[in-house]
């Protein structure tokens, strides 16, 4: 199958009992969460991605958030162990639509490692060391990927869920962030891009266009500036789970591609 996949998953019912560390609780609005959701898989698809939707899976408040329980290189995907045990039952039905594209491979105990810590840029993954992703699941990934030809950086971290929740990859060996979160000095390699609005450094790079949220002008200004064409939603609800616009898809190349 060539072409971008995503594989998505629709909003648990429980949605509003998710996990939270740096965000204050919100009450969340399901059917409108829902709805946000619903705009942005037709995102995807309006921009060429061949899309797998997962039903929801109503115990599991976070388990809409799919980027976080796989890393998905070219060659394997390598299946997570979350930080928040509350979310680690949501890998094997992740696991069974992984496994028609990659080979698995797991991450195993004590090792913790979330997919949201996961930058890849080209052959080079940047991983967060946060309070979701331990030493032992960076070393874990890197045992795993460094055979394949991939290097694994640590990048610190400070005040934020996960790395792409201050940095994100545009291409071009650019990377947008939030400097007052990241060590971008880590980021070797790659120009960086200063944020206007704290949250605003979680975008989904789709070929030559970057979602984002629509609730950060001034940053999707800067991004315009650059030369990449956007397209902002209104992701509102699924924000006050201290989300974004990443995790909630799971996005790689189809075999053949």
């Amino acid at each position: 199958m060539p072409g971008l996949v995503a594989i998505t998953r629709e909003v648990s019912p429980s949605i509003a009992s998710c996990e939270v560390r740096f965000l204050e609780r919100q009450p969340i609005d399901y059917a409108t969460a829902v709805l946000q959701h619903r705009r942005y898989v037709e995102c995807l698809t309006e921009l060429g991605v061949f899309v797998i939707t997962l039903p929801a899976l109503p115990d599991l408040p976070d388990a809409v958030f799919v980027e976080d329980p796989a890393v998905v290189v070219d060659e394997a995907a390598i299946l997570t162990r979350m930080g928040a045990s509350s979310r680690r039952a949501e890998s094997q039905s992740l696991a069974e639509a992984l496994e028609r594209f990659r080979p698995l491979r797991w991450i195993e105990p004590p090792a913790t490692l979330e997919g949201g810590d996961v930058l890849r840029a080209g052959r080079t993954l940047f991983v967060g060391l946060s309070h979701r992703t331990n030493p032992a699941g960076i070393g874990q990934l890197a045992a795993h990927l460094t055979l394949l030809g991939y290097r694994v950086k640590p990048v610190p971290l400070r005040h934020c869920l996960h790395l792409k929740t201050g940095a994100c990859y545009l291409g071009n060996r650019t990377v947008l962030a939030n400097r007052e979160w990241v060590d971008v000095a880590a980021l070797e390699g790659c120009r960086v891009v200063e944020v206007a609005e704290p949250f605003a450094a979680n975008v989904l790079m789709i070929d030559d266009t970057v979602i984002m949220p629509d609730c950060f002008p001034a940053t999707r200004e800067i991004v315009e500036g650059l030369g990449w064409k956007v397209r902002a939603l209104d992701v509102s609800e699924l924000l006050k789970a201290e989300a974004g616009v990443t995790c909630m898809s799971l996005v790689f190349r189809g075999a053949g591609d």
